[in-house]
């Protein structure tokens, strides 16, 4: 058979199958994009079905899916992924992110689970605290973060460093070990005041009894205790119960990340071998060596301009630039609130923000085109800011 005998054969053939589909109604959704909405939703909509108290100052709430809203089935996720809570409180539209507390197991059942615990002068927790109940619809986003592992990426053998609720995706990850979703080693290094307010403690030491693949070491900071080590997480203190071929992860408060953070720099590590997950733990920016001494306590004006309006509001100095939108009832982007994420993205059109570096995760270009993640960016001076918030306020609760 000649080239152009097959070449002519090849054209009646497709003509043939042309002409055969042209009847044929194309398909209106496709797997990979039923799939993709399944695993990342834009929002998921969950019900309060069960509140747990851990004392007067934590709880966990355990979600369904608010069928009547339109949620048939949780995303899945990777254990010690965190979702974030779009809550309307007053006038403000907040985002609040939590780790998942459950296994993606339970998610696949149709639960998740949230231990939060109470900041009592914080603007959040406080609103849960007193107007959740079961029953309590609550909008959500899908999955997001990257403290999981990967076998590809990460050491067999994972340190996992945790303080306060940041003790959560640790949890998910442990009892993940158990139920034979997650295959690692997990010791866990969990830094607490007293023996006596370690949240979740008995539940992660009983999943520590049932397997030998998780290990549970409570660190004591304000007092010496038989049976607990006594100070803070050091360099000798991971040394001590690292093994060979070793990942760290951390989740925690602010404060214990910089101190952890230090003590890990001593250890000369190889690069990606150290993973962390803040979920809106920061500080204030005045803490920054490189902050302008200029613009403490001051309250600036900030002019937000969106798709369909523009408007002036006051932006104080200690306060990101996501919180005075916020404060002002105006519907903003936000997903982790530490800086990682960029959810947040806006353009700075005229005037300063300030970045701390310990936060600023920014991309050169966006660096240089003047674009801030809004929720670790502090105003220096009047500024004007442009917000892509589009329809966001429709994924509200």
């Amino acid at each position: 058979m000649t080239k152009s005998t097959t070449l002519a054969k090849l054209t009646r053939l497709r003509n043939q199958k042309i002409q055969n589909s042209s009847t044929t109604p194309l398909p209106k959704t496709y797997p990979m994009n039923r799939l993709t909405e399944a695993l990342h939703p834009e929002t998921q909509y969950l019900k309060i079905s069960k509140i747990i108290n851990h004392g007067t100052e934590a709880k966990s709430f355990v979600f369904v899916p608010d069928t009547e809203k339109g949620t048939k089935q949780l995303a899945y996720f990777q254990a010690g992924q965190y979702i974030s809570l779009r809550m309307h409180i007053g006038n403000s539209y907040v985002t609040r992110p939590y780790a998942i507390r459950s296994t993606p197991k339970q998610a696949l059942a149709g639960q998740y689970i949230l231990t939060v615990k109470l900041v009592k002068d914080g603007f959040a927790t406080p609103y849960m605290w007193q107007n959740w109940h079961v029953g309590t619809s609550v909008a959500a986003s899908g999955p997001a973060g990257d403290l999981f592992y990967e076998p590809i990426r990460d050491e067999p053998n994972i340190i996992a460093i945790a303080g306060g609720s940041g003790i959560t995706p640790f949890y998910s990850m442990a009892q993940s070990i158990l139920d034979g979703t997650m295959d690692a080693n997990l010791t866990i290094l969990y830094g607490s005041r007293r023996h006596d307010n370690i949240l979740l403690g008995d539940e992660l030491q009983k999943i520590a009894d049932a397997t030998a693949k998780v290990k549970l070491v409570n660190v004591l900071s304000d007092e010496d205790v038989a049976g607990y080590e006594h100070g803070f997480i050091t360099k000798e203190l991971i040394q001590k119960y690292a093994s060979a071929n070793y990942s760290i992860f951390i989740s925690g408060p602010s404060v214990m990340y910089q101190f952890v953070m230090k003590e890990i720099q001593a250890l000369k590590l190889a690069p990606g071998k150290v993973r962390h997950e803040l979920n809106g733990n920061t500080e204030s920016p005045y803490e920054d060596p490189n902050y302008p001494v200029a613009a403490k306590g001051q309250v600036f004006n900030l002019t937000v301009m969106t798709h369909d309006q523009t408007q002036t509001i006051p932006a104080r100095a200690n306060e990101s630039l996501l919180i005075a939108l916020e404060r002002a009832g105006i519907v903003a982007p936000s997903m982790c609130r530490s800086g990682i994420c960029s959810a947040c993205r806006s353009r700075v059109v005229t005037g300063q923000a300030f970045t701390p570096a310990k936060f600023d995760h920014r991309r050169r270009g966006d660096k240089e085109f003047g674009y801030v993640n809004t929720c670790v960016a502090y105003p220096i001076s009047d500024l004007t800011l442009e917000v892509p918030v589009h329809d966001y306020a429709n994924q509200f609760g």
